[in-house]
């Protein structure tokens, strides 16, 4: 079975074929940052232009790298949340439209679950059940995955989630867009124990998050500061240690309390050295994590996503569509 993924959720479009007996065939990535850089930040009209320009290009792009036609898919899965809802319109706009024009099935897919199965792409792939640390630009959750659709969330963050929080810092240290992965190089250049952060809510019971203090206590001590570039780099990995060890605590006491021993984590701040070195020294726990490629937004976990739900699938829904900005992965059922 070979499954078409369309990824539009917010300023990536990602495509990619996946086959259920050969694995991922092709994908293709086209990333916005150019486009949104001049504003600061995602725009979000420009994002849904931007994906109608782009995603059919990629499929053809795609069928093409994997040597195939239309003609060979077997089903469409496309993002229909959570995300902007202009953008995801486009992307399931198009999936459907695809899937009515070749006669085949077309599944809806839960972004934050395509990232949450991203790892199992990998050779070394996590069984179940483990403890999923999903931290992205818009979420940053911890969740008790028991199998494919049997999720339980643990934790997650009040009010700004870790990538916002990296991306927000960044600029108020006058960083480009997007700053986080500028502030994770500036934090390489900093003198370690200069600044002291606090590492928020691990001096109270739970597994949620809260980072937007964090964020704050940043900009005073830069505003404190004589704001050198030294003083910036000090900075910088003030605040990432800070969200390293809050992230490594939660994720303890979230394997504590499930009695799991293999952690996931995905999402585009899974990319980050720092916090990789930090979980992969957790004794006595297995870590899994996407390809570096596959931390960002991208079609093949939508599409993997898809051909896993396709394979269980009895039932299809009509050639209708709907997409959900906001969409729990605890509503998810098992397919």
């Amino acid at each position: 079975m070979r499954v078409l993924g369309i990824e539009s959720s917010c300023d990536e479009t990602g495509v990619a074929l996946y086959d259920t007996e050969q694995g991922l065939l092709a994908h293709a990535l086209f990333s916005q940052i150019d486009l949104h850089a001049e504003y600061g930040g995602v725009v979000p009209e420009l994002a849904s232009r931007d994906h109608i320009r782009k995603t059919l290009p990629l499929i053809d792009e795609v069928l093409n790298s994997a040597g195939l036609t239309t003609q060979d898919i077997d089903a469409v899965a496309y993002t229909a949340g959570p995300g902007l809802a202009g953008a995801l319109l486009v992307g399931a706009a198009i999936g459907r439209s695809v899937a009515w024009a070749l006669d085949k099935p077309a599944l809806a897919i839960n972004h934050m679950e395509g990232h949450l199965l991203s790892p199992l792409l990998e050779d070394r792939s996590p069984a179940f059940p483990f403890v999923s640390l999903l931290v992205s630009g818009g979420h940053t959750l911890l969740v008790d995955v028991k199998a494919v659709g049997d999720y339980e969330l643990l934790g997650e963050s009040v009010d700004d989630a870790v990538g916002e929080a990296f991306d927000k810092t960044a600029k108020l240290l006058g960083m480009d867009y997007p700053g986080g992965p500028y502030l994770a190089a500036k934090a390489e250049e900093g003198t370690a124990d200069r600044f002291e952060f606090p590492r928020p809510m691990t001096n109270r019971p739970g597994l949620d998050f809260s980072f937007s203090g964090l964020k704050t206590f940043a900009m005073n001590t830069w505003l404190d500061s004589d704001k050198t570039e030294q003083d910036k780099a000090d900075i910088a990995l003030a605040f990432q240690t800070a969200v390293v060890e809050t992230l490594a605590i939660k994720c303890r006491r979230a394997l504590k309390q499930t009695g799991h021993k293999r952690l996931v984590v995905a999402g585009g701040v899974s990319a980050n050295k720092a916090l990789r070195t930090k979980l992969d020294a957790m004794s006595g726990v297995d870590v899994f994590y996407p390809r570096q490629q596959f931390c960002s937004d991208n079609g093949a976990m939508i599409a993997f996503a898809g051909a896993i739900r396709q394979q269980a699938m009895v039932k299809h829904d009509a050639p209708s569509f709907s997409v959900r900005p906001r969409w729990p992965l605890n509503e998810l059922t098992p397919p």
